[in-house]
């Protein structure tokens, strides 16, 4: 029996090995527009040291953070039956994390990233495993947080359209993965039309649009495809958020950091998942910002996407705290 789903994150697994890097150097591409990294072909690079991580990937870590903060929060998804998927397992279990729907696929292996983390930034190389996407038959989830499923899965995400429109009232959170960005507006409308929340960056809202331009306008034609509130985060620059109701527009700082930031895998699952959490909570849009940019400031202060996610004493707590200037601004 499982308890109440305040929140079903929908989404692929994975572990995450970081390797960080000591020798490389930061390029940019012919255009200055895109930062790269480069090492010399052929040779033998050294490295620091590795880390390897377990039951990462976006929807993942959303149900971490949600449970973290307090709420019944519950994974969909897929591992392997090897040592990987039983270690993802048991780590959510350990983070409090239901774990019912998460199908362990007989003679498949557990998604498994490589991370090049050098200096604050990390290069992912990613492979997603083929595997048989299932909606399972469970109570109404109040929320639902779908985030990057692998290229096989548009057929799964057309069980879950047919779900959100025979369920209207079950609220969707949406931040699309690589895959999700890939397939374009048209194959996932009906997704797009009943999302509540929508997340993004600055830089995959222009993939999304196929078009550049000021970051407000830009949430505008997100929030025409179906979502009332539309998220675009800008890295260190702040973040964006537009209610499509009020017509209102908010730009936030980011929260001060305690230090430099030691690595920034997760930041935005951060940024979605709290801001998510903070609605849940009946919070308004400019604070589930503030809600948002205090725990991205925190996971990114740690190795990986989870370590440095805050519990909900601990984030209010920063709350009380914070600088005058955290606020945000109408635009």
């Amino acid at each position: 029996m499982t308890k109440k789903i305040e929140l079903l994150a929908i989404g692929d697994t994975v572990v995450d090995a970081f390797i960080r890097l000591s020798q490389a150097e930061e390029t940019y591409s012919a255009d200055h527009k895109t930062r790269q990294i480069c090492m010399t072909f052929g040779d033998k690079i050294p490295f620091d040291f590795a880390t390897v991580l377990p039951a990462v990937g976006n929807s993942a870590n959303a149900a971490v953070s949600l449970a973290r903060l307090g709420f019944e929060s519950y994974l969909l998804s897929n591992v392997g039956d090897d040592s990987y998927g039983k270690e993802c397992i048991e780590h959510l279990k350990g983070d409090k994390v239901h774990t019912d729907f998460v199908k362990v696929n007989a003679g498949k292996k557990t998604n498994y990233h490589y991370v090049l983390w050098f200096h604050n930034e990390r290069t992912i190389l990613i492979k997603h495993e083929e595997y048989d996407y299932e909606f399972p038959k469970m109570e109404k989830p109040q929320w639902i947080y779908l985030s990057s499923l692998s290229k096989t899965s548009l057929p799964f995400h057309k069980k879950i359209e047919e779900y959100l429109i025979a369920n209207p009232d079950v609220n969707v959170a949406f931040q699309p993965g690589t895959f999700q960005i890939s397939l374009g507006t048209e194959a996932l409308a009906g997704i797009y039309k009943n999302t509540n929340i929508f997340f993004c960056n600055v830089e995959e809202a222009e993939k999304i649009l196929k078009s550049a331009g000021e970051v407000k306008e830009q949430m505008k034609k997100l929030a025409a495809l179906g979502p009332k509130i539309v998220v675009v985060t800008d890295g260190p620059n702040g973040s964006y958020a537009y209610d499509s109701e009020s017509g209102k527009a908010w730009f936030m700082p980011l929260y001060p950091d305690p230090k430099e930031p030691y690595e920034r895998t997760g930041a935005g699952d951060a940024f979605g998942s709290t801001f998510t959490a903070a609605i849940m909570r009946g919070k308004g849009i400019p604070e589930a910002m503030a809600w948002a940019s205090i725990n991205s400031m925190s996971v990114v202060q740690y190795v990986g996407a989870q370590e440095g996610l805050l519990s909900e004493v601990r984030l209010l707590e920063y709350m009380k705290s914070a600088p005058k200037e955290f606020v945000a601004k109408e635009i």
